[in-house]
């Protein structure tokens, strides 16, 4: 929902148009860029390949409702169809709606279930979406982080549509209206004790791999938003641009040291505006992150209270290359995840050409940012203006690692041993190995398999890789066509936070 608000409010047609300029410095920079294609074209080992699967109105899922054995079976159904183009085309991130407008896709204390679900607000679809997206994502070796919409709580009619489980009654005093809808009031210090109760049930309670925190900002251009009773019990000789900037970043600081303390390896993202700033030689014409919004990203980078950063880079040319670039340069050594705007290939969207996503996707390699997060998955499993055969074809034609997270952890697991290799039947191989060990018993290693027709086994090499967030010492391997089958394997222990072991060969 908050990314359909981006879409609608944020980002809107008078936006869209500003951003359409800038085709000189364009075409000069994408001269300056062909050298580098050749060297983005190589895929890297370690990048992030996000997809956002959008729940909101079922915009990518679901489609049918969970009301009947048979429809929970369709609504499921849909989901893995999704998970496997995407794992076919070797992408390696869900983010996975789990909380919407005061509602969520998971069973809750605290909030109801999404009506999406099955079409009643608080219905039980008959199974937990969230577990079993985490439980599909795993299976194909990809990352599930939960996207939380954090401080929209929906216009008048869906916070009446959710009654009494609305948390406008539940806890009132942390809700405010604006402009005919209502929010968590981040001035309200209660409001983040609110955030982390939630939070603190999905990071407890499932297995995620992240959690990406969406929307986690003031209304944009509100300098009349409805919080001048905490600013004068809270605002301390501060700005009012000052305390809420600050509002934000403590909410931020609470989550991340709360998700820390529980899991370490789970990654903390948010999706800010796309521009945090002006840049030193261009403007970001009076919309972005720091200033309209209050979210002082750097000053979260800074802290080290975020692992990702998805900006919402929804733009073309001018308004795409240099605030990318800034991203990069203010990361401290943080994963840069610019979200591009696929959306806009839909001609009742913006019908931007695939060449201005692809452009976009080779400047983020050639700089070196940590990857790219697609908003939204339709648009990829409609293979809008080809833009799914694009990425499979020309970028994503290896499977990726996540990149390290060296500042939660740096110590790789001890490597496996004893790997052996036996021919079964029809083709198929099974491997098995002896269990690595890591110093963290939370953090159990899993294992990345790798295959060649060299010896010994380059895990160096993107392409040698066959299958990760393997579980247990054991793998199957069943090319698909015999004759891909290749004839020396390698395996290495990786824990949660990307530190990867030596590898085991086979034949040692």
């Amino acid at each position: 929902m908050s990314h359909l608000i981006k879409n609608n409010s944020n980002y809107s047609p008078s936006l869209r148009g500003r951003e359409q300029g800038g085709r000189s410095f364009f075409s000069f920079l994408f001269l300056l860029l062909l050298p580098l294609i050749a060297t983005a074209q190589q895929a890297p080992k370690h990048e992030v390949r996000a997809a956002w699967v959008t729940a909101v109105y079922g915009l990518d899922w679901p489609k049918s409702k969970a009301t009947t054995p048979a429809g929970i079976r369709r609504q499921k159904d849909e989901l893995i169809e999704i998970l496997d183009k995407l794992r076919e085309a070797n992408f390696n991130t869900v983010l996975f709606q789990t909380r919407t407008r005061g509602d969520v896709l998971y069973k809750s204390d605290i909030e109801p279930f999404n009506s999406i679900l099955t079409g009643k607000t608080g219905g039980n679809p008959g199974y937990d979406p969230l577990a079993f997206a985490i439980e599909e994502c795993h299976k194909r070796g990809m990352e599930c982080h939960a996207w939380m919409v954090t401080m929209p709580l929906g216009n008048k009619k869906h916070v009446a549509s959710l009654g009494n489980q609305s948390v406008t009654k539940r806890q009132k005093s942390l809700c405010v209206p604006y402009k005919n809808e209502y929010f968590l009031n981040p001035g309200n210090p209660a409001t983040k004790e609110y955030l982390m109760k939630l939070v603190r049930e999905v990071v407890s309670r499932y297995d995620v791999d992240g959690v990406h925190f969406d929307y986690l900002r003031y209304p944009e251009n509100a300098p009349r938003f409805p919080d001048s009773r905490e600013f004068r019990q809270y605002g301390k000789g501060q700005t009012i641009e000052q305390w809420r900037r600050n509002n934000l970043t403590e909410t931020l600081r609470y989550l991340y040291k709360g998700i820390k303390a529980a899991k370490p390896w789970v990654k903390v993202s948010t999706c800010p505006v796309g521009k945090f700033r002006d840049t030193s030689r261009y403007s970001s014409k009076g919309w972005n992150a720091y200033f309209t919004v209050y979210q002082d990203v750097q000053g979260w980078l800074n802290e080290g209270i975020q692992d990702q950063v998805y900006p919402m880079m929804y733009f073309k040319g001018n308004g795409f290359y240099p605030f990318a670039l800034d991203w990069q340069e203010r990361s401290n050594g943080r994963h840069i995840v610019p979200g591009l705007g696929i959306y806009f290939l839909d001609p009742s969207e913006g019908n931007w050409t695939s060449d201005e996503i692809k452009r976009q996707m080779y400047f983020i390699r050639a700089n070196k940012l940590a990857g790219e997060g697609h908003y939204r998955v339709k648009y990829l499993m409609d293979n809008t203006q080809g833009i799914y055969d694009d990425v499979a074809e020309q970028f994503y034609t290896y499977q990726a690692l996540q990149p390290p997270m060296p500042w939660i952890d740096r110590i790789a697991p001890g490597a496996p041993s004893g790997l052996t290799v036996t021919p079964v039947s029809d083709g198929y191989t099974r491997l098995s190995w002896q269990a690595a060990t890591d110093n963290d018993p939370r953090n159990a290693p899993m294992y990345v398999v790798y295959a060649s027709d060299m010896y010994p086994v380059d895990t160096s090499k993107p392409e040698n890789i066959i299958a990760q967030r393997v579980q247990g010492t054991s793998y199957m391997y069943a090319p698909i066509r015999p004759w891909t089958a290749r004839r020396y394997f390698a395996v290495t222990a990786i824990d949660r936070c990307g530190n990867e072991s030596p590898a085991v060969q086979s034949g040692e």
